[in-house]
């Protein structure tokens, strides 16, 4: 076998002018059936992809001069995670911006917001982002008035923890012309007060009405903002994102920096509906660029809002809020017309459905789609997070990847059944069933909306339980998965949904060399710890781009 091993290096080796060997290490990879293979040595090519992995006992191959060896030194040796469903270009704005998302009460958040104005005193309007009002344990939206009394000099927007929602002071709501007698938009809502007078929270399609009139970023702060959030993402071990809803201003953005060589991940990425695909690439997706680091390969639609914000499309009232049963974005016919559009032009749809209707609403939709398109787009659910019992075996009767974000789960356990009663949890964020079923399953974060450290995602997967423990036997822990499980979504199951698990996800011969280094092996640690795995090191295509 040892003998194999060693003429398949030899061959491989052969079309390289200049290797990368990784030594000592304590690699670990998942095959193509989802087991764990384990290794010793990383043989990587001069074009950046694996020659070969070696297991513990193997001679060492016979390097040349300028070849460069590694000596990882016992570390743990993972492949690169992907993210399969990130905002990329937020994350770095809000790196750049206010962010509340580690506040605890409304108090909180306002001496962060009156601290921020007060240090950033050029600033014409003040943004930023990560508040949550079921964390503050407030009962109800903040309002403008809490916002006036802190900023009233200029306009502040915050968006909701998860961007399905704004706050807005006084003079934001001027700038937007919002009165008690604008209508809220198609698929939005306008928070109220006395006389219908806006109250300072705009939902879903109605943040538009102040959103359009604030001042873009500039061509600076965009760059700046990207290159923030590709520092964030390699130091998490992050060496692939599925973008969701990328312009063309980002997209131009994201070419300048492959042209430069500052791509430091691999983004896939879906167009922010079909007019952003109009203006990007309106005949078909793009290929690969960049030695494969960047894609316009689908299209991301909405069929709801969020259920923190009482947006998501539920099929009966909310618990909480009896005369409300969230928000329908697009009629049956209009979301058709649409997903069958993408897939026509040869892109993979990819569409937001958290709420139990509006998830049997995009099945639907795509059970239509199937005998025209089969199931080549891969086409997929980005959330899938109430769904109804009976359309939880439709994911896979119909080929539907369900892309998943763990830390939702367990940030969401709190208001999740006060929002739709404990008898509807029995399909939420229900991973584990899922799975069984025969769907195919994608993990990400969601980021910013959540952190972007993948280890808190295969935390949260693992143990159903937040980063304090709780809840202590784990929130709904039926529905957990193992970590192989879990370390697969992050890993193969996002590179099969991203139509590249012929290129990325393992560290096998012929893909290409995404790994990271770190403090410690995951698969030897109390599961409760997994959160606290450090990266160490990130590489994509056989290139450090990270080092703590």
């Amino acid at each position: 076998m040892r003998a194999m091993v060693m003429a398949a290096v030899a061959l491989l080796a052969g079309a390289a002018e200049a290797k990368t060997l990784i030594v000592n290490a304590n690699g670990m990879t998942l095959t193509g059936e989802g087991r764990v293979q384990r290794f010793a040595m990383m043989l990587v090519g001069d074009d950046g992809r694996v020659l070969a992995t070696l297991p513990e006992g193997a001679s060492e191959p016979k390097l040349e001069r300028g070849d460069f060896r590694l000596d990882a030194k016992g570390r743990t040796l993972w492949p690169g995670l992907i993210d399969a469903h990130g905002h990329v270009m937020s994350l770095g704005f809000g790196a750049l911006q206010l962010d509340l998302s580690d506040t605890r009460s409304l108090a909180e958040a306002q001496a962060k917001l009156k601290a921020y104005a007060a240090a950033n005193p050029a600033l014409k309007v003040i943004r930023g982002r990560g508040w949550n009002q079921v964390s503050w344990g407030l009962g109800r939206f903040p309002t403008a008035a809490d916002a006036d009394a802190m900023v009233a000099d200029r306009p502040v927007w915050l968006e909701r923890v998860d961007g399905h929602a704004g706050w807005a002071n006084s003079a934001a709501l001027r700038l937007g012309g919002v009165t008690a007698a604008t209508k809220a938009p198609p698929g939005g809502r306008i928070e109220r007060g006395v006389k219908g007078v806006p109250a300072g929270v705009l939902v879903d399609a109605a943040m538009g009405l102040v959103e359009k009139q604030l001042p873009p970023p500039g061509a600076g702060e965009a760059e700046a903002a990207l290159a923030a959030a590709l520092k964030i993402i390699a130091s998490v071990g992050l060496t692939g994102v599925h973008d969701m809803g990328v312009d063309a201003g980002s997209w131009n953005l994201y070419r300048n920096f492959g042209d430069e060589g500052r791509l430091t991940a691999r983004i896939t990425a879906y167009a922010a509906g079909l007019q952003a695909v109009e203006a990007i690439a309106p005949l078909r997706p793009t290929p690969w660029l960049y030695d494969e680091r960047l894609r316009l390969q689908g299209i991301k639609f909405y069929a709801d809002g969020a259920l923190g914000s009482r947006g998501a499309w539920l099929k009966a009232p909310y618990s909480d809020d009896p005369k409300n049963r969230g928000l329908q974005f697009l009629t049956d016919t209009r979301l058709k017309n649409m997903l069958s559009r993408g897939n026509f032009l040869g892109y993979q749809d990819a569409t937001h459905a958290i709420g139990d209707a509006a998830n049997a609403q995009v099945l639907d939709a795509y059970a239509e789609l199937k005998p025209v398109y089969g199931e080549r787009f891969r086409n997929r659910i980005e959330h899938a997070q109430v769904v109804d019992v009976a359309d939880l075996r439709r994911f896979a009767e119909l080929g539907v990847v369900a892309s998943v974000q763990p830390t939702h789960a367990t940030s969401d356990k709190a208001m999740a059944g006060d929002r739709v009663g404990e008898g509807r949890l029995a399909g939420a964020y229900a991973w584990a069933s899922l799975l069984r079923s025969g769907a195919r399953l994608a993990l990400g974060s969601d980021f910013p909306v959540e952190p972007p450290n993948p280890f808190f995602g295969l935390h949260a997967a693992v143990t159903r339980q937040d980063r304090d423990g709780q809840p202590p036997e784990g929130w709904r822990k039926a529905e957990a998965l193992t970590l192989v499980q879990a370390l697969h979504g992050f890993t193969l199951g996002a590179a099969w949904a991203g139509l590249a698990e012929g290129k990325v996800g393992s560290l096998e011969a012929g893909k290409w060399a995404d790994f990271i280094l770190l403090d410690r092996d995951p698969m030897t640690i109390p599961p409760a710890e997994l959160w606290r795995v450090q990266v160490l090191e990130t590489w994509v295509a056989g290139r450090r781009v990270f080092v703590k």
